[in-house]
């Protein structure tokens, strides 16, 4: 939770984190004080075995510049503000834990909601179209595990039901610069032959690519 009127320091528990200070009307974050609060956060969502590694430095430096929307240092990383962020890298290599860490840094903001895309695909096989009209709508998501979603199938009829969302997402971006994110364990050709071209295209404006290393350690062993 944010300290009244100041988001940049953030308390829990008994702890007070200042991730960094106020000039005029800017708020001067600390790279490093961030990354001390976002091990504590997630040492209390995942437990105390959980840890933010060395080798993810970049990682960690690019979400966090793009999480306090730093304009000037996001231009400087290859990424677009305005864009949602579609973090690759192989199974187990934090993608997931990390993208759920982001919401908290900025509590001043309104947060994403983390949404599995299999539990995405399970509701269109039960509710039908009406999954993805939820999905189409004005609210945040993050679709985590994109790619390895199954087919949906309702009535007897199948449906690439992500890549269905992921087109209206498109349409309300460009209408409004509603952000959508995404974790994936796939890599951009395999992103293109699942969903197809036109999807691949959307994604292309819709994401700002951040990307583990092929080799990153499985930090679940």
């Amino acid at each position: 939770m944010e300290t009244k009127n100041k988001p940049y320091i953030i308390s829990e528990g008994k702890l007070d984190y200042e991730l960094g200070e106020l000039r005029g009307q800017q708020i001067l974050y600390d790279f490093d004080k961030m990354l001390v609060y976002l091990e504590a956060k997630g040492q209390s969502l995942f437990g105390h075995g959980f840890r933010l590694y060395e080798e993810d430095r970049d990682i960690l430096f690019k979400l966090c510049n793009y999480a306090i929307q730093d304009k000037t240092m996001c231009k400087k990383l290859g990424l677009d503000p305005q864009k949602g962020i579609l973090l690759s890298g192989p199974v187990g290599c934090g993608k997931t834990s990390l993208m759920t860490l982001m919401r908290y840094l900025t509590p001043h903001r309104k947060p994403y909601k983390m949404i599995p895309a299999r539990n995405i695909v399970f509701g269109f096989n039960y509710l039908g179209y009406k999954t993805i009209e939820d999905y189409g709508n004005t609210q945040f998501f993050c679709f985590d595990d994109l790619g390895v979603e199954p087919m949906g199938r309702h009535y007897g009829k199948d449906c690439n039901v992500l890549g269905e969302i992921l087109i209206s997402r498109h349409d309300l971006f460009l209408k409004t610069k509603l952000k959508t994110h995404a974790t994936t364990n796939l890599n951009a050709q395999e992103l293109e032959q699942l969903y197809g071209n036109r999807v691949r295209s959307r994604m292309r404006e819709l994401f700002n690519l951040i990307a583990f290393e092929k080799n990153s350690q499985d930090k679940r062993r």
